[in-house]
């Protein structure tokens, strides 16, 4: 039977990230996608203008409708935007027994609007980190929830450190923010001391609208098809890295990542290159 997903997040009309860069990217990788989306927003390559929440019980009903019928072997949360819909998620995840949770906390569109009301971040700090196999912040996210301002390797652990004393399971606190380096050097830390290094080459392009989504969409995808969790990080790191190389230069913004573009590369090339795990 084809792996079962879920996410968990809100809907982006111009596509390129959300429910819908989630649902491209588990087809991508082969797996089958259902989905619980949060709110609606109004939003292109050049920005947010309307974000529309669904009601809390809209929420309930999605989550209901899902764990009746479907066996999720892995899911993933992305946009929650208030308390009410974080604690409805947590509330499902523990009721249905679902697993292999990858937490995505999106707080911060690509052109600037907030997608995560303050209150609500405590709620993932409460009710959802302690559910996570994996949480997946960038650099101002990790900051955001942990309360370390990062500008150094040590001081990028002892956020992953606080992070993980939420009850998250691990963290991959994403690089791509990082400035004036020739590397996206993604850092991995496990509650049992494990931690890893996961390097490519930094593609100069403005087409990164979605990266977030996608690299925690392929993670979970991996995750869901059995995959230890570092092979399915260097997947997914792999999955944004062709997604990020064969750019389709739609819109006229941060323009929306090739989600095609893994498999094709992998049958050019017998694989995808350049991702360096260091122990």
């Amino acid at each position: 039977m084809m792996p079962q997903t879920l996410t968990i997040a809100g809907s982006d009309s111009g596509g390129g990230a959300g429910i819908q860069a989630d649902i491209k990217t588990f087809q991508e990788l082969g797996v089958y996608s259902t989905s619980v989306i949060t709110a609606v927003t109004a939003q292109n390559t050049l920005g947010v203008t309307g974000i529309y929440p669904v009601p809390v019980y809209g929420v309930r009903e999605q989550l209901r409708a899902v764990g009746e019928d479907f066996q999720i072997a892995a899911l993933k949360t992305g946009m929650l935007f208030d308390a009410a819909a974080i604690k409805e998620t947590a509330s499902a995840i523990r009721q249905y027994g679902w697993k292999n949770l990858v937490v995505d906390p999106v707080m911060i569109a690509k052109g600037g609007a907030s997608l995560l009301q303050q209150e609500a971040l405590e709620a993932l700090k409460e009710h959802l980190l302690p559910l996570a196999l994996v949480v997946t912040p960038n650099l101002p996210e990790a900051e955001a929830i942990s309360g370390v301002s990062i500008y150094d390797e040590t001081s990028r652990k002892r956020a992953a450190e606080k992070i993980l004393s939420f009850g998250a399971a691990s963290v991959v606190i994403k690089g791509g923010h990082a400035e004036n380096l020739e590397v996206a050097e993604d850092y991995y830390l496990a509650r049992n001391g494990e931690e890893r290094l996961f390097r490519s080459p930094r593609i100069n392009t403005s087409q990164t609208h979605g990266t977030g989504c996608t690299f925690a969409a392929a993670l979970t995808a991996e995750l869901a098809k059995g995959q230890p969790v570092e092979s399915a990080i260097c997947t997914a790191k792999q999955f944004i890295q062709a997604a990020l190389s064969e750019e389709l230069h739609i819109g006229a913004g941060h323009g929306p990542t090739n989600h095609a573009a893994y498999q094709a590369y992998v049958r050019r090339n017998g694989g995808v290159e350049h991702v360096q795990v260091i122990q």
